[in-house]
């Protein structure tokens, strides 16, 4: 089990090596370009107040960092987390003069953060990548302060049959033209088993609840291609 994590950790590690620097393109085709949408939806339901602090995990380019800071007038007090150093280089400079956010690199299984200390916990397309879910998903019940909010936005199940179908059909090109963009089709190959392999909704939301969180719930976006779990730490 332990040479099974390590493994993919490495695995991960290398994928993100190699897409980083079109890290947002990449989002964007497998997503179809909608991923702007649905990120956008994600912090319409946080819906933080000025006065929230965030810890966001996985947080590759810094995209949902910016968006809670630009929500808040940059008045709130935010900690990016990344465990790789090529992306947690990219995202640090896209987000350099955001003075309110800082930057740690780290793994998402062990936040070297104290305990309680988050209004809000987010991990944005990161959740299925991280090597122990369970120790994650721990680590997010830790770090947040009583009556604090977990926040997940990720790649699910989609319930729509021909929606289904025809999406398929489309990952079948994504590491074809993953090849096109970043000369390898192997991160492309990963990042769509991943999404294949990975819970759907509801299991995705007995593991949360089963971690600690309450009033766990989710929202599907575009029929289910994404979706976004909530659970409170009370």
């Amino acid at each position: 089990m332990k040479s099974t994590i390590q493994d993919k950790a490495k695995l991960v590690n290398s994928v993100f090596s190699e897409v980083y620097n079109k890290y947002d393109l990449m989002n964007d085709v497998m997503s179809l370009g909608i991923h702007r949408i649905w990120k956008d939806k994600f912090i319409d339901w946080i819906n933080p107040s000025p006065s929230s602090s965030l810890i966001d995990v996985a947080s590759g380019t810094g995209d949902i960092a910016k968006k809670f800071s630009l929500r808040n007038k940059n008045l709130s007090m935010i900690t990016c987390v990344e465990p790789n150093e090529d992306m947690f280089k990219k995202g640090k400079s896209n987000l350099v003069n955001f003075k309110n956010i800082k930057w740690i690199m780290s793994r998402a299984e062990s936040l070297p953060v104290e305990d309680n200390m988050y209004d809000f916990y987010t991990i944005s397309y990161g959740i299925r990548n991280v090597s122990d879910i369970n120790k994650a998903l721990k680590e997010a019940y830790r770090v947040l302060k009583p009556g604090g909010r977990f926040m997940c936005l990720e790649f699910s199940k989609i319930d729509n049959e021909l929606l289904n179908f025809l999406y398929k059909n489309y990952s079948k090109a994504i590491p074809v033209l993953g090849k096109y963009i970043v000369g390898s089709s192997k991160p492309y190959d990963y990042l769509i088993n991943s999404i294949d392999v990975f819970y759907n909704q509801k299991q995705l939301l007995e593991l949360i609840t089963k971690n600690g969180f309450t009033n766990v719930e989710y929202r599907n976006l575009s029929n289910g291609i994404s979706a976004i779990h909530s659970g409170w730490k009370i």
